[in-house]
């Protein structure tokens, strides 16, 4: 029986941001869009420094040196955004 989970190949193939979206697409040609206000680091950045990003954690994770900020694609793919900060008003 083939298992539908080893096709899945869930590391970062290109990383894509505009003024308002964060889009991932995934080695197995998936693409993950999700809204930029989620992630207040890379919102409040330059566009410089939102080009300025690696690849982490052998391929499943993006990490942005000059903002400290690290994302999953495990993480994308649930929808989670970042966390709320203490003068964060969100519940």
């Amino acid at each position: 029986m083939h298992s539908l989970v080893s096709d899945n190949d869930l590391r970062v193939m290109s990383v894509n941001i505009d003024d308002s979206r964060l889009t991932v697409e995934l080695m197995d040609g998936r693409a993950i869009s999700v809204p930029l206000a989620w992630y207040p680091r890379l919102a409040n950045a330059t566009p410089e420094q939102r080009q300025h990003w690696e690849l982490a954690g052998a391929g499943y994770g993006i990490h942005w040196p000059e903002l400290d900020e690290d994302l999953s694609t495990e993480g994308l793919l649930l929808g989670a955004r970042a966390p709320a900060s203490a003068g964060d008003s969100r519940a």
